[in-house]
C-alpha cells in the first residue's frame, strides 16, 4: 500500500465563486482528471496582488488524482479558471486505505 499511496495527489486551487468551484469540479470528473473534488466555500484570503494586500472570499477545490494525471489536472485547471495566476499546488499522500486507492485510481484511468 505504500508504493501506490505514493502515486496519489492531492492538489489545490481556489475559486471566487461556489458556481465556479462546481463547473471546474464537474469538468474535471468528467474528463477523468480528479477522481472526486471537495468544495470548501467561505474561505476569507489575504494575500498580495501587484504591490497590494487583498482580501477576497473563495472557495478552496481539493482534487485528488494520480501522478500520472497531474500535469493534465494542472493544465485544465489553468484553462477552466477565472483568475489570471490561478493557485495549484500538488501534494503527495503518505498513506491511505487500499479500496479507496483502488476506487481513485480506477476514477482516473483512461
Amino acid at each position: 500500500m505504500p508504493g501506490e499511496a505514493a502515486s496519489i495527489r492531492v492538489a489545490l486551487t481556489t475559486v471566487g465563486s461556489l458556481e465556479e468551484g462546481r463547473r471546474m469540479a464537474r469538468v474535471l470528473v468528467e474528463r477523468r482528471l480528479a477522481a472526486c473534488v471537495n468544495l470548501v466555500p467561505n474561505l476569507t484570503t489575504v494575500y498580495r496582488w501587484k504591490g497590494a494586500v487583498e482580501e477576497a472570499e473563495e472557495v478552496l477545490l481539493v482534487m485528488k488524482t494520480t501522478e500520472a494525471q497531474i500535469a493534465a489536472l494542472e493544465a485544465a485547471v489553468r484553462e477552466l479558471h477565472s483568475y489570471e495566476v490561478p493557485e495549484f499546488l500538488a501534494l503527495r499522500v503518505e498513506a491511505a486505505s487500499q479500496p479507496y486507492l483502488e476506487w481513485l485510481v480506477d476514477s482516473v484511468e483512461q
